[in-house]
């Protein structure tokens, strides 16, 4: 019998377990942490072997293939030992892939990328198709192989997942963007996270597709610089594209296999630039597997977005609440502050991942009245818009930033978080941050 050795004891690890064990495999997990209770019921339910708040290395080391969690660097210790005795290290996305022959729409990117994936499965799911969301939202694709028997996977995926893929093959795969993100797992340089990021057309081929956003200048260098082998289908805002999809006037133009579709902008659910990328990259891979114009005009028409996104949470005394939790980097953020149409009290800040905060300057100069800085260490942002903005207050907890945005708002203005920034200096998560944001609000 193969031993299949799970480092991490969360959703994607215990998923892989259930597979596993459903696979005829050995199963041992061992979390260097503490393993909830909910995953521990599961381990116990399923009779797998597991550890906690260790790593007992002859319990490892005896593995035939090691499935390493996200989170865990290629980096540690005791990964470089496991890859020194030549047992193979892979991802939760390339273990689950070997045992379903579902069509695979894979979609990453440094921004975008959950609501893309949100917005594509909700297509997928109108034009009544069986159809699984997976990867890094909502259960985990592995759990999802050993449990179901999906015709179609969308799958979000993260470049930590996509660095532990060997055989992983989508046919569909999107790059939404990619800007400088996580640069303290490549070694700070750009270069190394944008390979990542485009190994998940590694092992495409001219049967498949590859929707990227051709305004972006960093996607368009790679490509072409590394020629590969699926067919190309851009999506721009900004110019006109043959295949692939547009802004023609004020309507979104797809053109795929010779065939055109139109659909007005006026109706769209999701707001701002950003959102029409997204809308024009979910619509092109709804295309590709067939789905009706007609079933993906209404879907994008009704589609609810993702939370933490945008959110928009309540209207206060004529002023609104907006939570973008999920704007984690500069890049979500200028997304927010471009979507914003009223002066705008700002919420920035958290744990900094090396931001480079004047790419927001316009927008801050253009949008912004007030900025609250939610943080542990505020110093950079205020230095940043010390000399730009009138009004800079620092708090450390979120109901203090709501009643300070609360005094500062006028009529017709927006309050919004997006902090630009990660969320483990004072909260669980980004989750939890944007959840702390609404009880907050919802309090006033």
């Amino acid at each position: 019998m193969a031993r299949l050795v799970i480092l991490g004891g969360g959703e994607s690890g215990v998923g892989t377990a259930i597979l596993g064990r459903n696979k005829g495999f050995e199963v041992f997990v061992s979390d260097k942490g503490e393993i909830k209770d909910k995953y521990k019921k599961v381990l116990e339910h399923f009779e797998i072997d597991w550890e906690e708040q260790q790593h007992t290395e002859d319990r490892i080391l005896n593995a035939d293939v090691v499935m390493k969690s996200p989170g865990i660097p290629d980096t540690v210790p005791l990964v470089l030992r496991i890859i020194e005795k030549g047992i193979p290290v892979i991802s939760e996305i390339e273990f689950a892939s070997k045992y379903t022959d579902a069509t695979i729409i894979g979609i990453t990117g440094s921004n975008g990328k959950t609501t893309t994936t949100m917005l594509t499965n909700h297509i997928l799911e109108e034009g009544g198709f069986n159809v699984g969301m997976a990867g890094n939202i909502g259960d985990s694709y592995a759990k999802m192989v050993a449990e179901n028997n999906f015709d179609f996977y969308v799958l979000e995926i993260s470049s930590f997942q996509l660095d532990g893929i060997v055989d992983f093959k989508p046919h569909i795969a999107i790059i939404t963007n990619i800007t400088p993100d996580h640069l303290d797992r490549y070694g700070y340089k750009f270069e190394n996270y944008i390979e990542s990021k485009f190994l998940i057309t590694k092992n495409q081929d001219n049967h498949d597709y590859l929707i990227y956003d051709t305004d972006d200048e960093v996607l368009v260098k790679w490509l072409d610089e590394n020629p590969i082998q699926s067919k190309l289908l851009p999506f721009s805002i900004e110019k006109e594209v043959g295949e692939g999809a547009c802004l023609v006037n004020n309507e979104i133009r797809i053109n795929i296999k010779g065939e055109t579709t139109m659909m007005t902008t006026d109706k769209l659910a999701l707001e701002g630039r950003h959102n029409l990328k997204n809308t024009m990259a979910a619509s092109m891979a709804a295309k590709l597997v067939g789905i009706r114009k007609e079933t993906i005009r209404q879907s994008i028409e009704n589609f609810q977005g993702a939370p933490h996104r945008l959110e928009k949470v309540l209207k206060i005394h004529h002023v609104q609440y907006i939570n973008d939790s999920k704007a984690t980097n500069v890049n979500a953020t200028y997304y927010a502050l471009d979507s914003m149409s009223s002066p705008t009290v700002w919420i920035v800040g958290g744990v900094d991942k090396g931001n480079n905060y004047m790419e927001l300057m316009p927008l801050v100069r253009e949008k912004v009245k007030a900025i609250i800085c939610l943080g542990m260490d505020n110093s950079k942002i205020v230095d940043v818009f010390g000399n730009v903005v009138d009004l800079i207050v620092e708090t450390y907890a979120m109901e203090e930033a709501i009643k300070v945005a609360y005094k500062i708002a006028e009529r017709g203005d927006t309050v919004l978080l997006s902090p630009a920034c990660a969320s483990f200096d004072l909260f669980n998560s980004y989750e939890d941050r944007g959840d702390q944001f609404k009880e907050a609000v919802k309090s006033l």
